[in-house]
């Protein structure tokens, strides 16, 4: 899976569930940078190895990092994505299991869904 894909797939999580959605920008030179609407920049960096679920936990993690801090900003709720389980109290964490990158409650421990294939809500 190139860069690209794998950002695309990540991306497709924030859209379905996100309140805030960003302006992706791509430059041969910097990559893919998220803005959100204060005009802040979030760049999005490779994994410099490992497994396509590996490089999807990562961009994962980013994104949810651009998510929470432009949320806080925007002054909503700054938990992405939402745990279906205990909605309001904790972000799902991205995580590798059984050599898939998905999204799991922090607190029990379950998988919630692959990453890439968040539902709307």
């Amino acid at each position: 899976m190139e860069f690209a894909e794998a950002v695309e797939t990540v991306l497709r999580d924030l859209r379905a569930q996100c309140a805030v959605q960003p302006e992706i920008r791509s430059d041969d030179t910097i990559g893919i940078t998220l803005w959100a609407p204060d005009g802040s920049g979030h760049g999005l960096t490779p994994h410099p190895d490992g497994t396509v679920a590996e490089l999807l936990v990562h961009l994962a993690d980013q994104v949810q990092d651009w998510a929470v801090e432009t949320l806080w900003s925007e002054g909503v709720s700054a938990i992405w994505p939402q745990c279906p389980t205990h909605p309001d109290t904790h972000p799902l964490t991205a995580t590798v299991h059984t050599d898939a990158a998905v999204w799991i409650c922090p607190k029990e421990r379950t998988t919630v869904e692959r990453i890439g294939e968040l539902k709307s809500h």
